[in-house]
């Protein structure tokens, strides 16, 4: 089967829907972003000139805000991909037949949360080596030495382990939440009016209405979890870089 099927399947690699989203977002977003800058003008109008009020501001907002000029936009590319893929991604939870992010299953957040972890180790460690960028990033200057017994296996936990597990499931439960109070509202809207009269009717109606105010709360939460998602993502490589003076 090319839609489904099991862990226990043949086909245990196949495209689900989730997937299916996936690559098609992908898709569309790396084509917008093609076309919208594939000649670029001295003076942008129409598709170029949004693809680059949307760059600049990840850049002047996220990347630069947090690393500077000179590494802001040497990381942008990481970092606006991030931002990118993970709202548009979000955005398929409001959009009707679709109706849920694929964000909300682990797969995705744990990739994108793979790529941010992968990029803050790569730059530590082109910039201290191995071993240096590990004992900058866990062993705390100024500290006495016994303490350092206490210090240094919760600061590596906390720096090499929970790092990726915190950015992947705080997308992840928030994307997934806000699936689960849409489809309760829309679903309680369905019963209260058509399986149910009368009185219930006023029921189901408050369920339609509050609906829709959750779909522009969600609004609210699609963009502030790319935000976050994206500013962690330079908080760590900035942190990474500067990891001898933490």
């Amino acid at each position: 089967m090319l839609f489904g099927g099991t862990t226990d399947d043949p086909a245990w690699w196949a495209m689900d829907r989730l997937m299916l989203i996936r690559v098609v977002v992908a898709v569309l977003v790396a084509a917008a972003f093609y076309f919208a800058m594939r000649r670029p003008k001295i003076v942008p109008g129409g598709a170029q000139n949004v693809a680059e009020n949307a760059l600049d501001w990840v850049r002047i907002n996220i990347a630069e805000e947090i690393l500077g000029k000179e590494n802001g936009r040497k990381f942008l590319t990481i970092i606006a991909t991030i931002f990118f893929v993970t709202i548009f991604l979000n955005l398929t939870s409001i959009i009707p037949f679709l109706n849920i992010s694929s964000n909300a299953r682990i797969g995705m957040p744990m990739v994108m949360a793979g790529v941010a972890y992968v990029t803050y180790c790569w730059v530590g460690i082109a910039k201290y080596g191995f071993f240096g960028f590990i004992k900058s990033s866990i062993v705390l200057p100024g500290v006495p030495l016994p303490i350092h017994f206490l210090l240094v296996p919760i600061e590596f936990v906390s720096t090499f382990i929970l790092r990726p597990f915190t950015l992947t499931v705080r997308l992840m439960a928030n994307m997934l939440s806000g699936h689960i109070m849409l489809a309760l509202f829309f679903a309680a809207t369905q019963y209260f009016i058509i399986d149910q009269s009368g009185l219930w009717t006023f029921a189901g109606i408050g369920g339609i209405l509050a609906a829709v105010g959750f779909t522009f709360f969600e609004l609210l939460v699609i963009g502030l979890q790319a935000y976050i998602f994206a500013l962690l993502t330079a908080v760590y490589i900035d942190q990474s870089i500067h990891a001898d003076s933490h």
